[in-house]
C-alpha cells in the first residue's frame, strides 16, 4: 500500500473520532461515512469486508442475542418486580443506590456479555433513579463502567476479553485462575471514587412514597420460560465450550435469541417484527463500521511496523511489554471501540512474540495454542488494557455506546465530554491496579 493511502486511512480514522468527540455528527453516521469512503477509494475491497465480517461476527452476535433476550424479558413484568425490590432496598439513599447498583451489575457480567447486562438492567436502574429523583446519566455511566470491569471476571464477560482469550486457546477455567482477580480489583477501585465523582447522588436522600401495590409478573408461565432461556444462555456461556459439539458464546447468544423469539411468538405477546424493530441497530451498525476502519488500518501494514517497533524498544523483556500493552491498548481503546482494537492488537503482539523468538512462526495461525507460560501476562495485559481502557470515553466500548443510546431514548442524550469526565478517573485508577497485578503475575510465571 502506498504512503498516500496509509495517510488517508489514518486521516479518515482520525476524522471519524474527532467529529464524534466534538458531537458534530451522529456517531453511527460518522463511522458509516468513514467506512464507505475507504471502500469507495478502493482501500478496502471485498476480501477485506469478508475478513471484517469474520472478526466482527462474534461480538456482533453476542450483542444482538443479548438485545433480543432483554427485549423479550421486558414484556414479562420482571423488570418492574426487581425494580420495586431495588427501590425499597435503597431506603431512599443515593449512597445505597450506587453501591447496590454495583452489587447487581457485577455478578451478572461474570456470566453475560457486558453490553447485554446494560441492556437487561437499564430499565430497572432508570426506574429506581427516577423514583429517587436522580439524573439517570451518572448511574447509567456507572453501570457501563462496572459492567466493563466485571466483564474481566470471566472469559465471556467482555467481547474484547473473549476475542483475546479465544485467539490463544485459553479455556474458561484457565482464565479464572490467571486473570479473574484483575476484574475484582477493577471493580473494587470504583467504590472509593463514587463520593468524589458522584457526590450529589452519594449524599442524596429521598423519602419514598408508601407502596401502593406489589409489582407482579404479568404472565407467570411466559415469564418462567423467558427466564429459562436466560438461564440456559448463562449456562451455555460457562459450559458450552466443554460440550462435545463446542458451542462458543456468540453461537450461544444467537440460539438464545431464537428461543426467546419462539417463546414470545408462542404466547402471542408481541409480534416478532415489533421486537426486532426495537433492537438497537444503530449500535450494531456503528461497531460494524468501526471494524471496517480497523481493517483498513491493518491493511496499511502499520501493525507489522508496530510489532517491529515493539521488539526494537523492549527486546525480550516480557514484563515491560505487558505494561506497554496495558498503557498503549488502554489509550487506543479509549479513542476507538475496544473490540476492534483488541482484534488488531492480537496480530501485532503475535508478530512481536515471533520476532522475539518466544514462539515459532506457526504461532501466527489461529490454530496455535502452545503458548509459553511466561508470555501469558502479555495477553492478559491486552485484555485489561482493551476492556478497561474502553471505560474512558463514550465510544470506548459497546456497553458505553449502549448505555448512551438508552439515555438518548429516554430523552437525556450523553455528550462525549460528559462521559469523559466520569470515565477518565475510573479508567486511570483501574488500569493502575491491574498493571500492579500483571507485574505480580509476570513475576510468578517467570
Amino acid at each position: 500500500m502506498s504512503d498516500w493511502q496509509i495517510y488517508l486511512v489514518i486521516g479518515v480514522f482520525s476524522a471519524v473520532i474527532i467529529v464524534i468527540a466534538l458531537d458534530l455528527i451522529d456517531m453511527a453516521v460518522a463511522a458509516l461515512v468513514g467506512a464507505s469512503l475507504l471502500i469507495a477509494l478502493g482501500i478496502i475491497d471485498d476480501t477485506d469486508l469478508i475478513a471484517t465480517a469474520r472478526t466482527a461476527a462474534g461480538p456482533i452476535s453476542l450483542l444482538f442475542g443479548g438485545m433480543v433476550v432483554a427485549r423479550i424479558l421486558a414484556t414479562t413484568g420482571l423488570f418492574d418486580l426487581v425494580g420495586d425490590l431495588f427501590l425499597r432496598a435503597t431506603a431512599g439513599s443515593g449512597k445505597r443506590f450506587l453501591l447496590l447498583l454495583i452489587v447487581i451489575v457485577a455478578p451478572l457480567c461474570a456470566l453475560l456479555p457486558n453490553a447485554t447486562t446494560v441492556i437487561l438492567l437499564a430499565p430497572i436502574i432508570i426506574r429506581v433513579a427516577r423514583a429517587l429523583r436522580i439524573d439517570i446519566v451518572p448511574p447509567m455511566i456507572l453501570t457501563a463502567v462496572v459492567s466493563n470491569a466485571a466483564g474481566l471476571l470471566t472469559l465471556v464477560g467482555d467481547p474484547a476479553t473473549f476475542l483475546v482469550g479465544s485467539s490463544i486457546g485459553m479455556t474458561f477455567g484457565e482464565y479464572l485462575r490467571r486473570a479473574s482477580l484483575g476484574g475484582v480489583l477493577a471493580i473494587a477501585v470504583v467504590i472509593p471514587l463514587l463520593p468524589l465523582l458522584m457526590r450529589n447522588i452519594w449524599r442524596s436522600a429521598t423519602p419514598l412514597a408508601p407502596r401502593s401495590a406489589h409489582a407482579k409478573l404479568k404472565r407467570p408461565i411466559y415469564a418462567a420460560l423467558a427466564l429459562a432461556v436466560l438461564v440456559l444462555m448463562m449456562m451455555l456461556f460457562v459450559f458450552g465450550e466443554e460440550l462435545p459439539t463446542r458451542i462458543v458464546p456468540p453461537v450461544v447468544a444467537v440460539i438464545a435469541s431464537a428461543l426467546a423469539l419462539l417463546v414470545a411468538y408462542a404466547f402471542r405477546v408481541e409480534p416478532t417484527e415489533r421486537v426486532l424493530r426495537d433492537i438497537d441497530w444503530k449500535t450494531l451498525l456503528f461497531l460494524s463500521c468501526i471494524f471496517c476502519l480497523v481493517q483498513g488500518m491493518t491493511k496499511t501494514g502499520l501493525l507489522q511496523l508496530m510489532s517491529l517497533r515493539l521488539y526494537e524498544l523492549f527486546g525480550t523483556h516480557v514484563t515491560l511489554i505487558s505494561l506497554a500493552m496495558i498503557c498503549g491498548i488502554g489509550l487506543l481503546s479509549s479513542l476507538l471501540a475496544n473490540v476492534p482494537v483488541a482484534a488488531a492488537s492480537i496480530v501485532m503482539v503475535k508478530g512481536y512474540l515471533v520476532m522475539a523468538e518466544f514462539v515459532p512462526e506457526s504461532a501466527l495461525s489461529e490454530q496455535f495454542t502452545q503458548w509459553p507460560e511466561h508470555v501469558i501476562p502479555v495477553f492478559i495485559a491486552m485484555m485489561y488494557g482493551a476492556t478497561l481502557g474502553g471505560n474512558a470515553t463514550l465510544v470506548g466500548s459497546a456497553a458505553n455506546i449502549v448505555a448512551a443510546g438508552i439515555c438518548a431514548q429516554e430523552g437525556v442524550p450523553v455528550s462525549f465530554g460528559r462521559f469523559f469526565r466520569y470515565g477518565l478517573p475510573f479508567t486511570a485508577c483501574q488500569l493502575t491496579v491491574t498493571a500492579i497485578y500483571v507485574l505480580a503475575l509476570a513475576h510468578f510465571l517467570r
